[in-house]
């Protein structure tokens, strides 16, 4: 096993990341950030042959060049090892996959939908999802079960099509991955085409029930499409990784921090803990901006072709962006946190997210886990070149 993947005792390791990639899945990456604040705004690593961009204010500046700075390399809007499957198709049309006029197609009809969901019934919803999702599953895979069902849920599949939706949307989220093999990305395009059969079956047949996610889209499009319906997909695989960790972080936070356990009680008191974690240990360390056009950024020159580091978890804990930042403080006045994005790409579903993570986290204490017994036993992250989600022992 590699050594940045190794159980995680109590307390963290004392040896640095190897590289700012695999800080991601590192038993403590937030010092080895620090450093790379205190370094130049904008560093070259030789090893990655990339920028790297570690503080907020430089973030910001890289997340907002939308003209110069695009999500997805211009020669290769799709990932070549996807390039023409099923997979690929659904790749090619998701919104945060790409800029300009292809972005702005579905981006304002699902922000909508979104920002109109009503998060006391989404979190009943979920709850009641998350309490189905089999106790003798292992806990790591449930961290992805819980958000993953309700959102299927919520895009109005039957109760009993969600575990075979969990598994699809894990089998998809595969080929987002430069890590996958060749069979899982095979996986991943079956799993593609059977999502986007079951979506057209859903837009096809009966109107979905008024309060789905699924209707609010519908009712915010001009019409369904392919694209639309590839979006949807996005819905589903967007919540896989990126919850997932959020959930499995919340609870690595409780199992660290006892005087949490009060707070842990009530309702309030959950979403507080996921919305610290979301800031203090987050479930997405970086993302990737690729230069289309030649811009300084930081007063650094960057070429067409260069790709730049974005180290979102890093920035959350800039002393700059948050005061106190490596502490976990459930009432901040002013929370700030880039791990949803920023500007044109900011990820509308942050509200979202957090309310499943809670709901999944309430569901998790309600099987009455031994929490010490959990810390004890330790944790591993899953190898990722971008996500932190926990593999518990």
């Amino acid at each position: 096993m590699d050594r940045n993947n190794s159980p995680t005792p109590p307390d963290a390791p004392p040896y640095a990341p190897l590289d700012p990639v695999a800080a991601a899945t590192h038993a403590d990456p937030y010092p080895f950030y620090a450093s790379l604040r205190d370094g130049p705004p904008l560093a070259w690593n030789e090893k990655l042959r990339l920028w790297v961009a570690s503080r907020a204010e430089v973030i910001e500046e890289v997340l907002q060049a939308h003209g110069a700075l695009r999500v997805r390399p211009a020669a290769e809007p799709v990932p070549s090892a996807i390039a023409g499957s099923p997979a690929g198709e659904v790749f090619g049309h998701l919104v945060r996959m790409n800029d300009g006029a292809a972005h702005e197609t579905h981006r304002p009809a699902l922000q909508r939908a979104l920002s109109g969901l009503d998060l006391n019934a989404v979190r009943e919803a979920a709850l009641q999802v998350a309490r189905q999702v089999p106790q003798q599953q292992p806990l790591s895979d449930t961290l992805f079960s819980m958000p993953v069902r309700s959102v299927a849920h919520l895009l109005g599949f039957a109760d009993e099509a969600l575990p075979q939706v969990d598994l699809w949307t894990r089998d998809f989220v595969a080929c987002l991955s430069p890590l996958s093999t060749a069979s899982r990305l095979q996986g991943a395009s079956t799993a593609a085409g059977e999502l986007m059969a079951r979506f057209e079956g859903l837009v096809a047949g009966t109107p979905p029930r008024r309060g789905t996610l699924l209707a609010a889209v519908l009712a915010e499009s001009a019409a369904p499409s392919r694209s639309l319906l590839a979006n949807l997909v996005g819905l589903l695989s967007q919540t896989c990784d990126a919850t997932a960790g959020l959930l499995g972080n919340s609870l690595i936070a409780l199992l660290r921090a006892p005087s949490l356990r009060t707070a842990a009680r009530t309702r309030d008191g959950l979403q507080a803990i996921v919305e610290e974690t979301a800031r203090h240990d987050p479930s997405v360390h970086n993302t990737r901006r690729f230069v289309a056009t030649p811009v300084t950024i930081a007063a650094t020159p960057l070429a067409a072709g260069d790709t730049v580091l974005v180290l979102l978890a890093s920035a959350n804990r800039d002393p700059a962006f948050n005061a106190d930042p490596d502490s976990f403080v459930l009432v901040r006045a002013k929370r700030r946190m880039l791990g949803f994005g920023h500007g044109t790409h900011a990820c509308p579903g942050q509200a979202l997210a957090c309310t499943l993570a809670a709901a999944g986290l309430e569901a998790l204490l309600q099987r009455a886990p031994d929490v010490d017994a959990q810390r004890l036993r330790g944790w591993h992250y899953r190898p990722s070149v971008a996500a932190r989600v926990p593999v518990f022992h």
